[in-house]
């Protein structure tokens, strides 16, 4: 039932953020001392509507949004909320963007949805896998790539700047030059890429727990790990590193923690 209400709230979400798509639209920016942190009416649209959905189907859960903030922080049960993850990309009319519909049972990550309404992709989370839906409505089972060296890996983050100067942006440094490529952009899809076995390390800083609590389970239950640079659990956000399977997750701390 709370997985089909994630659904339900994904289909409502996407119908409110469609229609600014790739559209002419007011940009507002929420950063502080000159950075740049966009929201826009679609960001703030999707989330009215799951908060709407929310409250009159669970009264009782809380709700942590990007937009919003926290209603019912205390609660047992918690929605994790970001309407538009990667709103930079959706500004620019690009498709690497995703609603980021999470669920924690206390601690526990329960279940995640994330929506491309645009290409009508849909990864989440089952009890024991994690599935896509794709444009022709067809559903299949996800598995991470297992088995990749560290030499071998395809590796992902949205952005270089997300890693501060000094000790951060070298550790992602060295997982660089230590991966086979690398690929810039994606914000949630990239994670969902290493769901699906095309990505084998996603790594970041810098995350709210919006940006990552959806994505959790979606990559534990398809075979892979997903932890802070220090082997925390990555439900809080912060420095996060994704990997296919636990040997490279392995390596890949040992990179970020020289």
């Amino acid at each position: 039932m709370l997985l089909n209400s994630a659904h339900i709230l994904a289909d409502h979400a996407g119908r409110a953020v469609l229609p600014y798509f790739r559209r002419r639209i007011a940009v507002d920016n929420k950063g502080a001392g000159g950075a740049f942190d966009p929201v826009t009416r679609a960001d703030r649209a999707a989330e009215r509507v799951i908060l709407r959905a929310i409250a009159t189907a669970w009264p009782d859960h809380g709700v942590i949004g990007e937009e919003f903030g926290a209603r019912r922080p205390a609660a047992r049960l918690r929605w994790f909320i970001d309407p538009i993850d990667g709103t930079r990309a959706f500004i620019a009319g690009a498709p690497m963007w995703g609603i980021l519909i999470g669920l924690m049972d206390g601690e526990e990550p329960l279940l995640g949805v994330m929506d491309q309404p645009f290409t009508r992709e849909r990864f989440w989370s089952g009890p024991r896998s994690s599935h896509l839906r794709s444009a022709g409505g067809r559903s299949r089972r996800i598995r991470t790539r297992n088995g990749t060296r560290i030499g071998d890996a395809i590796l992902m983050t949205t952005d270089p700047d997300l890693f501060t100067s000094g000790a951060e942006s070298e550790a992602f440094g060295r997982a660089k030059a230590a991966a086979r490529l690398t690929r810039y952009g994606g914000d949630c899809y990239a994670y969902c890429l290493l769901a699906c076995g095309f990505v084998d390390l996603v790594i970041e800083a810098g995350l709210k727990p919006h940006d990552v609590v959806a994505l959790i389970p979606i990559i534990e239950r398809a075979g892979g790990c997903i932890t802070t640079w220090d082997g925390g659990p990555a439900s809080s956000g912060g420095r996060i590193v994704a990997a296919g399977d636990r040997r490279l997750h392995e390596a890949a701390l040992k990179l970020l923690s020289r």
